[in-house]
């Protein structure tokens, strides 16, 4: 049974439909890649997932349990974390602050100490600077700590929107180096990503979105072959 699965799936922003009937599933341990081009609905489905819009129609299925109606708050206690595009730090608050910030559950806070130095270890960096402030990081700084925020909530299924956003290629490569480690571990996740290249080559699975629907989906191997994915989004 799928960890997560997305039904037939409409939602859109001030009365303008940006998807329509997506069909998602998240396979548990898996890593899925959600790819496609600018404006076609990639952050638009996973703010639906999350809770954080309401869909105009379909469901919303995690562990089972239909969580369409549940608020984000509900959905993040029973394991869904979104890591969102941007980072969204408290600026003003050290790393170890912002980590403490992301284990608000009652799980999560039993686990604290544990959780944080599986971020420490995933992120050397991060321990390194544990005092110093989120706003004075850099950018491949400050999505590390997003990411180990995210890890402090005990998901169950972590969401990444924009992994390697404005970060060099050396940076963008130790997250995504970041993301294999975290798989090894059963971890569930699905990325947005628009390094296509690299989503492909971590993913066990990928569905290529265009014009608000699911254009392909496959597995991550067979679509980095696919003729038109390489070069509408590989440039081959």
């Amino acid at each position: 049974m799928a960890l997560l699965q997305v039904n037939d799936i409409a939602s859109g922003y001030e009365g303008v439909q940006i998807l329509w009937g997506v069909n998602l599933k998240l396979e548990p341990g898996k890593l899925t890649t959600l790819v496609g081009s600018n404006g076609v609905g990639k952050t638009t489905l996973l703010k639906t997932v999350m809770g954080l819009m309401a869909p105009i129609n379909g469901s919303v299925f995690f562990q089972g349990e239909d969580v369409t109606n549940l608020s984000a708050h509900a959905r993040a206690n029973a394991g869904m974390v979104l890591v969102p595009e941007g980072r969204q730090l408290f600026t003003e608050m050290t790393i170890y602050e912002n980590l403490e910030m992301g284990a608000f559950s009652h799980r999560a806070r039993a686990n604290f100490k544990q959780n944080l130095d599986k971020v420490y270890e995933l992120f050397p960096r991060l321990k390194e600077r544990t005092r110093q402030k989120a706003g004075t990081l850099s950018g491949g700084e400050q999505q590390m700590v997003a990411v180990g925020r995210g890890l402090m909530a005990e998901p169950e299924v972590l969401m990444l929107d924009e992994l390697s956003l404005g970060l060099s290629p050396l940076l963008a490569l130790t997250l995504f180096e970041a993301l294999t480690r975290l798989k090894k571990t059963g971890l569930t996740m699905l990325l947005v990503e628009q390094n296509v290249t690299m989503a492909l080559a971590v993913s066990d699975y990928a569905y290529v979105l265009a014009e608000g629907k699911v254009h392909l989906e496959g597995p991550a191997r067979e679509l980095s072959k696919n003729d038109e994915v390489r070069r509408t989004y590989l440039g081959i």
